[in-house]
């Protein structure tokens, strides 16, 4: 079970004289004063060890579900949980178009921000399977962005999700003469690159 703890303290600057902030996730808030009593905050934090253990135990039960050896490993980077796990059938643990990483790392995602009621980034990896896929993405959208440059006809592209369509409009962003633009529903909400009206 965690240890989510609460503490009370004059204010937060007596808190981080007390407690190592960069080593818990913590939030606080006021206790306003009463009859001769000042005004106190209330911290409540957990240790950043405390999510690293829980991580590795539902990647434990996940080696159970699947009935395979995973491991696993995690690095805490930019306020985001980097979880990478490498099995004997990554392909399994991938999924069709990556479906069933985006499936784990929700299920972690939700089981953690339930638990700890912090909102924590978490992304999840299978032998750099999104790295990868990232970079082909990249890849191609600088290509596409040099046909729309030559060409000035704008570019539909397929269908992508959140994470994906936003890494288009990041990309596209570092060229002065394109802008993009998101239209549809979900699942089928697409981006279209095209050039600047001038």
């Amino acid at each position: 079970m965690l240890n989510i703890k609460k503490v009370e303290f004059k204010d937060i600057d007596t808190a981080k004289k007390n407690i190592d902030l960069n080593s818990v996730h913590y939030k606080y808030k006021e206790i306003p004063a009463k009859l001769f009593k000042s005004k106190k905050i209330e911290l409540i934090y957990i240790n950043k060890e405390e999510i690293f253990n829980l991580i590795n135990e539902f990647i434990s039960t996940l080696s159970k579900s699947f009935n395979m050896k995973i491991k696993c490993s995690i690095e805490y980077i930019n306020d985001c949980y980097n979880v990478n796990i490498n099995a004997e059938d990554n392909s399994k643990l991938i999924g069709k178009d990556g479906k069933m990483i985006n499936s784990i790392q929700l299920l972690l995602h939700q089981i953690i921000n339930n638990l700890t009621d912090f909102n924590l980034r978490i992304n999840v990896d299978v032998a750099n399977y999104k790295v990868n896929k990232e970079k082909r993405l990249e890849r191609e959208i600088k290509k596409i962005a040099k046909e729309v440059i030559t060409s000035k006809i704008e570019a539909k592209l397929d269908p992508m999700n959140s994470y994906d369509r936003r890494l288009v409009h990041t990309i596209i962003a570092e060229y002065e003469d394109l802008e993009t633009e998101s239209f549809g529903e979900n699942p089928n909400r697409y981006v279209v690159i095209r050039h600047k009206e001038q």
